[in-house]
C-alpha cells in the first residue's frame, strides 16, 4: 500500500478529529463560562446551539468553494478557522465575542464535515476508500472522548481553567494546517481544472498497480465542465434523485436520534433516577462504545459492503430504540437503559455512524460531488439544529419521563423506515471506482 496514501487520508482525517473536539470541548467549559459571562438561560442557549448556525452555513456554502480552489486549499482556511475560533473563544472578553468566535467555529466544522471526507474518497483506491473514508468518523469520535479527557484535566487549572479549554484546541488546529502543505491535492479536481500530470503524479502516489493511466482517462472522460460550473443541473435529471437521495439520508441519519443520545445522554440518565456523577460514568462508557464499534466498522466496511451495514444497523436500532422508548413509558427502572443505550449505539456507530459520511462522499458524481456532499451534509446539520431544539420542549412538557419515551418511540419508527429506504436507493459502492459508481447511480 502506498506510504503517501496513509499520510493523505491521517491528515485529511485531522478534520474530523477538530469537528469533534470542537463540538464537544464546551460541555465541561460550559459550567465555568456561565458564571463568568453571568448568563441566563435564554443566553446559555445561544452560547451553546449558536455554532450550528455555523456548521449550517458552513456546510452549505463550502461546496462551491471547493470546486473552485479545490478540497485542499479550502481545508487549509478551515484549519484557519478552527484555530481563529480557539483563541478567540478562549480568549472573549465578553459574551458577544464569545459567540461570534463559536459560529466561526461552527463554519470551520461545517467546512470540515464536507471536505475531508471527500477529499479521503478522492485520493483513496476502491479497495480501501471505505476504510479510508472511516478515518474521519474514527477521528471524531477521538476528538470528543479527546475534548472531555482535556476538559477533565483542566478542570482545576484556576479560575480561568475554561479559557484553556477552548485554547487549547488552537494545537490540534495549527498542526492540521502545517501537514495540509505536505498533501496533494485532490486528482478528481485536478482533472477539473485541466492539471493532468499534477492528478497523474497523485494518483500513482496513492494508487498500487498497474491501472493508473487508464483511472484518469476515466477521471477525464466523466468531468462535464459545464455541469460543473452551473448549479442549476443539481435539480435536473439524472442528478436530482441523488440530491434528494442526499438530503434524505441526512434526515434518516438525524432521526436515529443519535443526536439526542450524544448531546443529553446525561440528563437521560438522570431522568432514569440515577446520581449526576453516575450519569456522567454512564456517559463515558457510551463514547468508548462508539469508538469501538467504529473501529470494528472500519474492518468490515470493505469487506461486507455499506448497504449491508445499514440494513444491519437499522434493525438493530429499531429493536433497541422501541425497547428504550418502553423503558420510559412504564418506567421500567435498573440499569436497563444503560444496556439498551449501550446496544443502540453500538448499532449505530457500526452502521450509519461508519457509513453515512462514506456513503455521502462517494454517492455523487465528479461534476457534482462538492456541491452535492454540501447538501447532504446540510441535511445533516440542519436536522440535528432541529432535534436539539425540541428535544428539552418535549421532555419538559410532561410531567414525567414519558416525553423522553414518545421522542424515542419517534427515532425508532423513522429507523424503521429508514430499512426500506436504503434497501430501494442505495447503490452498493464496496470496491468500485468513484466514476465505475457514477455509471451504476446514474442508471437508476
Amino acid at each position: 500500500m502506498p506510504k503517501n496514501l496513509f499520510l493523505y487520508t491521517i491528515v485529511a482525517a485531522l478534520g474530523g478529529f477538530l469537528f469533534g473536539f470542537d463540538t464537544a470541548v464546551i460541555n465541561g467549559a460550559l459550567p465555568f463560562f456561565r458564571d463568568h459571562f453571568e448568563l441566563d438561560k435564554v443566553m446559555e442557549g445561544w452560547a451553546m446551539s449558536s455554532a450550528i448556525f455555523g456548521c449550517i452555513i458552513g456546510a452549505i456554502g463550502v461546496g462551491r468553494l471547493g470546486d473552485k480552489y479545490g478540497r485542499r486549499a479550502m481545508l487549509k482556511i478551515t484549519a484557519l478557522l478552527f484555530l481563529i475560533s480557539a483563541l478567540g473563544t478562549g480568549l472573549a472578553g465578553n459574551i458577544s465575542f464569545f459567540i461570534i468566535f463559536r459560529i466561526i467555529g461552527g463554519l470551520a466544522v461545517g467546512g470540515a464535515s464536507v471536505l475531508s471526507p471527500m477529499y479521503i474518497s478522492e485520493v483513496a483506491p476502491p479497495k480501501y476508500r471505505g476504510r479510508f473514508t472511516i478515518l474521519f468518523q474514527l477521528s471524531l469520535v477521538i476528538g470528543i472522548l479527546v475534548a472531555f479527557a482535556t476538559d477533565l484535566a483542566l478542570i482545576n487549572s484556576g479560575i480561568n481553567n475554561w479559557r484553556w479549554m477552548f485554547i487549547s484546541e488552537a494545537a490540534p488546529a495549527t498542526l492540521f494546517f502545517v501537514l495540509l502543505f505536505f498533501v496533494g491535492r485532490s486528482p478528481r479536481w485536478l482533472v477539473k481544472k485541466g492539471l493532468n500530470e499534477e492528478a497523474q503524479l497523485v494518483i500513482d502516489q496513492t494508487n498500487a498497480g498497474n491501472n493508473n493511466v487508464h483511472l484518469l482517462e476515466e477521471i477525464q472522460n466523466s468531468i462535464d465542465n459545464e455541469v460543473v460550473e452551473h448549479i442549476k443541473y443539481l435539480f435536473k435529471k439524472p442528478f436530482l434523485r441523488l440530491v434528494i437521495i442526499g438530503v434524505l439520508i441526512g434526515m434518516f441519519n438525524q432521526f436515529t436520534g443519535i443526536a439526542v443520545v450524544m448531546i443529553y445522554s446525561s440528563d437521560i440518565f438522570r431522568a432514569a433516577g440515577f446520581g449526576t456523577e453516575s450519569a456522567i460514568l454512564q456517559t463515558v462508557i457510551v463514547g468508548f462504545t462508539n469508538l469501538g464499534f467504529t473501529i470494528l466498522a472500519m474492518a468490515f466496511i470493505d469487506k461486507i459492503g455499506r448497504k449491508i451495514m445499514l440494513l444491519l444497523g437499522s434493525v438493530g436500532m429499531t429493536i433497541f430504540l422501541g425497547i428504550f422508548s418502553y423503558i420510559f413509558l412504564f418506567n421500567v427502572g435498573g440499569f436497563m437503559p444503560l444496556v439498551f443505550m449501550i446496544a443502540f449505539v453500538a448499532c449505530f456507530a457500526f452502521s450509519q455512524g461508519a457509513v453515512v459520511w462514506v456513503l455521502f462522499a462517494e454517492m455523487f458524481p465528479n461534476n457534482i460531488r462538492s456541491r452535492g456532499v454540501s447538501i447532504g451534509s446540510f441535511s445533516h446539520w440542519v436536522f440535528y439544529a432541529i432535534l436539539l431544539f425540541l428535544f428539552p420542549v418535549i421532555q419538559k412538557s410532561f410531567n414525567d419521563n414519558r416525553g423522553i419515551g414518545y421522542v424515542f418511540a419517534f427515532f425508532a419508527v423513522f429507523t424503521f423506515i429508514s430499512f426500506f429506504f436504503f434497501k430501494k436507493y442505495i447503490v452498493e459502492t464496496k470496491g468500485k471506482t468513484l466514476e465505475e459508481l457514477e455509471r451504476d447511480t446514474l442508471k437508476q
